[in-house]
């Protein structure tokens, strides 16, 4: 069961807390350093994902930004043209290979099929393309606490989205957490979280509040050997019915 998503008003109010303010540090800081040569390409971020777009608008050729029509949609950028746009994630109205990088924040947690949503992505992403996945982590603190976006939707453990990437066609290239300090505004807690993050990142720590995963598409579908169905070594002969003579069968 999918408990209540929050709407595009909560998840700008998040992010415009102190709690939010460090949320979108840390996890920007993975996303920037996997997407660092983003110059010239077409980037979408899909879901709630404006809080992290701002970077990739200087050198990126497009930013746009989708968010689903069960959350409701923002102007964005705050300057200039709008760049946001109310969609149904399986269906966006968007050309086949027509995005280099999407990143998908705050919608495959709450999204009924994500299965679909990410065959959509699929379908979207052009040969070479990457989509980045923030989510939920089911072992984190993050997903037990329900006053921040994370604690909405379905949370994952790692296994359950590598099943669901490899389902839709995508090759998982790199694995990371983030979120390790708990989702609380106490002061204390928020100025410390950056030495949350570099403790776990040094040691590798389980239990951090989200997933951060990183694939491309896979352009081929694997085939699937068939199993061969093998007959008997000795066959037994058919029973002839009573008063047959040998050999005459069939005989008119």
């Amino acid at each position: 069961m999918i408990r209540a998503m929050h709407d595009v008003v909560d998840l700008r109010a998040f992010y415009d807390t102190a709690l939010g303010g460090v949320a979108r540090r840390l996890v920007s800081r993975l996303v920037r350093a996997r997407w660092q040569d983003h110059a010239g390409l077409r980037v979408l971020g899909l879901g709630y994902a404006t809080p992290y777009l701002d970077d990739f608008r200087e050198k990126a050729q497009r930013v746009l930004a989708f968010m689903p029509a069960t959350q409701g949609v923002v102007h964005w950028p705050l300057d200039g043209r709008s760049a946001s746009a109310l969609v149904e994630p399986s269906m966006t109205p968007l050309p086949d290979a027509s995005m280099d990088r999407i990143l998908i924040v705050h919608a495959l947690e709450t999204d009924e099929h994500p299965h679909d949503l990410l065959e959509e992505v699929w379908r979207i992403l052009a040969p070479g393309g990457r989509v980045l996945i923030v989510a939920p982590s089911r072992t984190g603190l993050w997903a037990r606490v329900d006053t921040t976006p994370f604690g909405q939707g379905h949370p994952y453990s790692r296994g359950q989205l590598q099943q669901l990437l490899q389902a839709a066609q995508f090759l998982p290239l790199y694995w990371d957490e983030a979120l390790y300090v708990p989702p609380f505004q106490r002061a204390s807690l928020l100025r410390s979280a950056p030495a949350f993050e570099r403790i776990a990142g040094r040691f590798s720590l389980p239990g951090g509040g989200v997933h951060i995963v990183e694939a491309t598409k896979q352009l081929y579908r694997p085939v699937m050997r068939r199993a061969v169905r093998r007959l008997p070594i000795e066959l037994e002969p058919a029973m002839e019915p009573a008063g047959a003579e040998p050999g005459l069968e069939g005989i008119s």
